[in-house]
């Protein structure tokens, strides 16, 4: 646990990363003191998670209207008995960044049960029932993102979930390192790890919004920090993703900025929800 407290300091003091810290924190302060979270912070936080998971769907190529994820998620609406590809990866897209409201809770203290639950609800009627919530095993092969490289073999998976558990551990309260880097991190190594056959994007962005919440940088999770990602583009978000993967102080800071501006970013989106929730005009 020390070394993990130290490696995220140490990522935390890289150049230009402090001033983004703070400007990433004081986004979320003014959108936690905004008038409508004084009373409508479910109703506020239902919708940052309907454009999140739009965005979110987005980034894995999936483009679906608005109004349908919002109908979809409180119940007014069903995917289709036999959905198309698109609507497949749409539906495990909305489920996982719902899920995420309900594994917040573990994400400290036992984080690979909040990432096989996620897992569950991004990957089902993707993937067989039996790869369902566990890591790859011997054989298996993951074809995502495949501009971050290989993915790592089912055999150097243990060792990666392991320091996602010691990162998430060091990042809890009290350890003294910036949310915004643990979240980031977090999110890094498990779309670069891969350690589900499919699903591995969905998975990475909903376990983001979780611990930024959990943690407490956006405790109402009103922040839509997946939209702060995809307006960026989605060849930004691979191209970072991938420079976090080289392992260099260069890749690793290119990353953690751009994670700065999603927060940013989806935390001005999260004000946008609050002044429709407070008019009562959600579109």
């Amino acid at each position: 646990m020390p070394d993990a407290v130290a490696s995220l300091r140490a990522l935390a003091e890289l150049p230009g990363i402090p001033e983004r810290v703070t400007a990433a924190r004081e986004a979320c302060e003014r959108l936690r003191w905004h008038e409508a979270l004084r009373r409508r912070i479910p109703e506020a936080s239902a919708e940052s998670r309907v454009r999140g998971a739009q965005a979110s769907a987005a980034l894995e190529g999936a483009t679906v209207p608005l109004d349908l994820v919002r109908d979809v998620m409180r119940g007014a609406a069903q995917w289709p008995l036999s959905p198309d590809p698109v609507e497949q990866v749409a539906r495990g897209v909305v489920q996982a960044t719902a899920e995420s409201e309900h594994v917040r809770s573990l994400v400290a203290t036992a984080p690979l049960q909040a990432l096989a639950r996620l897992h569950v609800a991004a990957a089902s009627g993707l993937v067989g029932d039996a790869q369902l919530g566990r890591p790859r095993l011997e054989g298996e092969t993951c074809e995502e993102l495949v501009d971050l490289g290989p993915a790592p073999s089912a055999g150097a998976l243990r060792g990666r979930l392991d320091g996602l558990v010691e990162l998430l551990g060091a990042g809890s309260r009290g350890a003294q390192v910036p949310v915004l880097v643990v979240a980031a991190v977090i999110h890094a190594e498990i779309a670069t790890a891969r350690p589900f056959t499919r699903g591995n994007g969905v998975v990475a962005r909903a376990m983001e919004r979780a611990v930024v919440q959990a943690l407490g940088l956006d405790p109402t999770g009103v922040a839509v920090i997946e939209a702060g990602h995809a307006t960026q583009g989605g060849p930004a978000y691979l191209g970072a993703l991938a420079a976090y993967g080289t392992g260099s102080r260069e890749g690793v800071s290119l990353w953690l900025e751009h994670c700065a501006s999603a927060v940013v970013a989806g935390a001005e989106q999260g004000e946008q929800v609050c002044d429709a929730v407070r008019v009562g005009r959600l579109s």
